[in-house]
């Protein structure tokens, strides 16, 4: 677009930075004795949760080894842009360039993003969703805040993700032999951004600025001089040429005045 051909991998970061949340979770199973009998990590995967559970249909038992229960699924659902949190379209984030002194990496501010993510916990046995929740929600308060590399050589961005919702639904249809999933569905908001191309520009080294001049000792440091346009009779003008000095104006005429600003 706009002939600038580029691509900062940032949606793969941020579908990596909210899996990496939930890839280390486990839960333990115990006899009526309290003794740990089984302990495993729950798998999670990028997939819509209508898929997951097509392919537990399609398997001939829960305990196969190619699809077991639990186990957690998210995906984007959604993203829309956010103008609270817009900042100037003007400013540019820039970076020196190694092995250089005369130009550096310019690259406007981001585009502000919400990204809604939705996760699913899918259990056989209800004591394993809670065990599963109970490992997530204590830590959104309501959002959990990590920092992301999305450019290269810039700071990381702060991205907070907040837990807007938690339901569940027991999908228990047909025949009483058919397998059961309990689905704890959560809703999620990433505050998310996208940044535009990189651009070299050179570096401003010298500005030369003449403020009055000429400036000697006894002139002030700044004058603001505003002068009626009138002629040598009297009469106002617009023409340049045709205007008398300030000095000459009549300073009785209501109109005519003259406006010093001085700092001394």
């Amino acid at each position: 677009m706009y002939g600038n051909t580029f691509y900062n991998e940032t949606t793969r970061k941020y579908v990596a930075t909210f899996g990496t949340h939930f890839n280390d979770i486990i839960i333990n199973r115990k006899d009526n004795a309290g003794t740990t009998i089984q302990t495993f990590k729950v798998p999670i995967n990028y997939a819509p949760m209508q898929k997951i559970l097509a392919k537990l249909e399609q398997d001939p038992s829960l305990n196969a080894p190619a699809m077991t229960l639990p186990r957690m699924s998210f995906e984007i659902t959604n993203m829309a842009y956010n103008p609270s949190r817009k900042l100037g379209s003007l400013t540019r984030l820039t970076r020196g360039i190694p092995g250089t002194n005369d130009s550096l990496l310019a690259q406007y501010v981001p585009a502000p993003y919400d990204i809604e993510f939705q996760l699913n916990i899918m259990t056989k046995y209800d004591e394993d969703g809670t065990k599963i929740l109970e490992q997530i929600i204590p830590y959104f308060k309501p959002e959990v805040t990590p920092s992301v590399q999305l450019i290269a050589d810039l700071d990381p961005v702060d991205v907070p993700i907040v837990l807007n919702s938690v339901s569940k639904e027991d999908v228990y249809e047909g025949a009483f032999e058919e397998r059961r999933a309990l689905i704890w569905t959560l809703s999620f908001t990433m505050k998310a951004y996208y940044f535009g191309p990189t651009t070299t520009k050179k570096i401003i080294k010298f500005v030369e600025a003449n403020v009055y001049i000429p400036l000697t000792a006894d002139d002030p440091f700044e004058r603001i001089t505003v002068q009626p346009g009138l002629t040598a009779n009297g009469e106002p003008t617009t023409d340049q040429a045709e205007t008398i000095a300030y000095q000459d104006i009549n300073f009785d005429d209501d109109w005519a005045y003259i406006v010093t600003i001085e700092d001394l």
